[in-house]
């Protein structure tokens, strides 16, 4: 009895130093194993960031080459732009940019710009090659914004080439910025509309965003009537 009682004042102490050495243990929450690897990081066009398996891009709506897309609920739309694409494409080129939610004015500003250098190059060159360096940051702005495969990916996953740079995202950049640059030289129009499709099958047009407005129609006065007696 007295070896219990003489033992006794121990027994915190005892535990609060097992206690510690538990706490110096690795946990053992993965059954000894090292934990997981973390999972790697990318970031989107607009600053978010996600898993690697979320950073496979989409492809786009139609191809360069579709000239009136596909038979869908958008294929007036469609019919829209090819003939603007054809015949007016600075009005094409400001719609599209107007479409991406930028400020007031917007197309103004850029169609008004585009229609110059158009009537430049085929004065001076007989081609349009000045207005597709002033629009072909669009292309590469709607790639971005919608995380869209460029041309060197959509070359590496059907013929399996361009893979050291699919490796450095800084050279793929580069290498899909000048994609974007050449399809707008050598496809200018095509490239217009299959730009002017995608915005248009993504964001709706910012003049039919607006609030509807209600009217309030007071009730007529009402007139006193006069009866005969």
């Amino acid at each position: 009895m007295a070896n219990y009682e003489e033992s006794n004042p121990l027994l915190p102490k005892q535990e609060q130093e097992a206690d510690k050495k538990d706490e110096t243990k690795p946990s053992d929450k993965h059954g000894g194993a090292p934990p997981p690897a973390a999972v790697p990081i990318g970031w989107t066009a607009d600053g978010l960031p996600v898993g690697d398996s979320m950073m496979r891009r989409s492809r786009w709506e139609s191809g360069v080459l579709s000239c009136i897309g596909r038979n869908d609920e958008f294929y007036s739309s469609d019919l829209e732009v090819c003939l603007l694409g054809s015949m007016v494409p600075c009005v094409l080129h400001g719609s599209n940019i107007e479409r991406l939610g930028s400020a007031p004015g917007t197309f103004a500003n850029h169609c008004l710009p585009y229609t110059a250098l158009y009537v430049m190059g085929n004065l001076f060159f007989g081609w349009n090659c000045l207005a597709p360096w002033f629009s072909y940051p669009t292309r590469t702005t709607i790639r971005r914004k919608f995380n869209l495969e460029g041309s060197c990916e959509a070359l590496a996953r059907s013929h399996g080439c361009c893979g050291s740079l699919m490796e450095d995202e800084d050279q793929l950049e580069q290498c899909e910025s000048a994609c974007d640059f050449a399809t707008h030289i050598f496809c200018h129009a095509c490239a217009l509309c299959q730009e002017a499709r995608e915005v248009r099958r993504r964001l709706p047009h910012p003049g039919f965003t607006a609030q509807p407005v209600l009217l309030m129609i007071p009730p007529r006065g009402q007139t006193m009537g006069h009866h005969g007696a």
